[in-house]
């Protein structure tokens, strides 16, 4: 799978793609505290609906999901497993 997954001609929210950074930096920047990451990701997501409302959530969601799908896709390659087994093992068991 190609790892730009957006519709043909669809430009990439640079806002969404960010926030989405942000968020996910907050959680990665607080290695020894789950729950201060966590707390400043929930701050990140409460700031993208107060500035951009529900469709910027939604555009930060839906960005997070292209890039984790993308990045399970390469782990995946890497051991020779399906993706879609692979984010079985990570979200369902």
């Amino acid at each position: 799978m190609s790892e730009d997954r957006r519709v043909p001609g669809e430009s990439i929210d640079l806002y969404a793609r960010a926030r989405a950074y942000e968020s996910v930096r907050a959680v990665l920047s607080d290695d020894h505290n789950y729950e201060q990451g966590v707390f400043a990701a929930r701050g990140v997501a409460a700031a993208v609906l107060a500035e951009a409302g529900v469709d910027g959530l939604a555009d930060v969601a839906v960005d997070l999901s292209l890039i984790l799908a993308s990045a399970i896709e390469r782990i995946a390659a890497d051991q020779g497993v399906a993706a879609v087994d692979l984010a079985d093992v990570w979200f369902v068991e």
